[in-house]
């Protein structure tokens, strides 16, 4: 396994929670996300994995995710969530949408949805449900993810943010027409940086969705 950051508090809940693009888990604890877990009183053992894609196609990372990190953690925990920001949580988007290995609900911190080049093509082929992709194009993580999403595997809860100003916020308004957000999702102030990221995570954790308050 390449280097982590954990936090364990001895929780039958396990979030896995997958860096952006270059970013590692010490930038994670740098950011306080580890330390806002800690004085949340949610009971919620959280482990960042130190784990990219490799190269442009994100096929190994996804077997490794689940044979390295979510297989093993099933024997331990009750209930294995799976998080991600930005590139990380398109991983984590993809995991599920593949149906690489089963998560028990996902945090999605400003999802990166792919660039424009599949994005637009879904709009001009008039939307996913139209939209065809070629054999060739299914080397690209971006065109596999909304292949995924077009016929998703069951719902499981899910929880996704980002900020209003966000780079990439026209990508992530055509996932949340195309996910079982059933809290909908939140919009916050912010770029696509910790100005929106943790106070998202603030409100993951006061969300209820997972683990439950110590005394």
């Amino acid at each position: 396994m390449n280097p982590t950051e954990t936090c364990h508090q001895g929780a039958d809940s396990l979030l896995l929670m997958l860096p952006g693009a270059l970013m590692t888990p010490q930038h994670m604890v740098q950011a306080g996300l580890f330390e806002t877990l800690a004085r949340s009183g949610v009971a919620l053992d959280l482990v960042a994995p130190d784990l990219h894609a490799e190269g442009a196609d994100n096929r190994i990372a996804l077997r490794r995710l689940a044979d390295e990190w979510l297989v093993p953690a099933r024997a331990r925990y009750r209930r294995v969530w799976l998080g991600g920001i930005s590139r990380g949580g398109q991983l984590a988007l993809s995991c599920w949408a593949a149906q690489v290995a089963a998560v028990d609900g996902l945090c999605l911190l400003a999802p990166y949805a792919g660039g424009r080049l599949t994005t637009n093509a879904i709009r001009r082929a008039g939307g996913l449900a139209a939209w065809r992709p070629e054999e060739v194009q299914m080397s690209d993580p971006d065109v596999r993810l909304w292949h995924g999403l077009q016929a998703p595997p069951p719902a499981v809860p899910m929880f996704m943010g980002y900020g209003a100003r966000d780079r990439f916020a026209d990508g992530m308004g055509m996932l949340v027409q195309h996910l079982p957000l059933t809290g909908g999702c939140r919009v916050v102030p912010g770029d696509h940086d910790w100005s929106a990221w943790l106070p998202l995570w603030q409100q993951f954790l006061g969300a209820g969705l997972v683990g439950a308050e110590t005394p």
